[in-house]
C-alpha cells in the first residue's frame, strides 16, 4: 500500500473510530501530539481535546450519530473527505433538548498526515443547516 492509501485509510479509521463509534480515545491513536484544527467547533479548542471535545458533544447528543463518506481523494500528505453525518438527537445540543429529530450534518474536510498521524484539519461544515435543524435559527419561508 503507497502513501497516499496508507493516509486515506488512516483518516477513514480515525473519523469512523470517533464520529462513528463514539471511541474518544481514537484522539489518543490517530492525532498527532501537535494536531492543529484549523477550524474547531465554537466552544472547542483547536487541538487534540478540542477534537475529542466535539467528538464527546456529537455522542452526547446523537447516541446513534456516524458519518457516511461520500468522496474520498489523498494527493500528497493531504486527505479530502466529504461526507454526510446524521443522527438521532436524544441528548442536549447547544441548549436544546432532545426530541427524537434526525438531524443531518454535511461537510468537508481536508486532513494533512505526516507519519500515520493526522497533524492538520481544516473544514466547512453546514453548521448553518445544523442550527436550522436544531431550530436555533430559523428557516426562510419561500415567497
Amino acid at each position: 500500500m503507497d502513501t497516499i492509501e496508507q493516509n486515506k485509510q488512516t483518516v477513514t479509521a480515525f473519523i469512523d473510530a470517533l464520529f462513528t463509534r463514539g471511541d474518544l480515545s481514537a484522539v489518543d491513536v490517530y492525532l498527532a501530539e501537535d494536531f492543529v484544527n484549523h477550524d474547531p467547533p465554537v466552544g472547542v479548542g483547536p487541538d487534540r481535546e478540542g477534537m475529542r471535545a466535539a467528538g464527546a458533544l456529537f455522542r452526547q447528543g446523537f447516541p446513534d450519530w456516524h458519518s457516511d463518506l461520500g468522496l474520498l481523494i489523498g494527493e500528497g500528505d493531504l486527505v479530502v473527505e466529504q461526507f454526510t453525518a446524521s443522527g438521532t438527537q436524544q441528548g442536549e445540543v447547544m441548549g436544546v433538548a432532545g426530541d427524537g429529530r434526525t438531524v443531518v450534518l454535511k461537510g468537508i474536510n481536508i486532513f494533512r498526515v505526516r507519519d500515520g498521524r493526522i497533524v492538520e484539519r481544516w473544514g466547512r461544515l453546514d453548521d448553518l443547516g445544523l442550527l436550522r435543524r436544531l431550530g436555533l435559527v430559523p428557516t426562510p419561508t419561500s415567497a
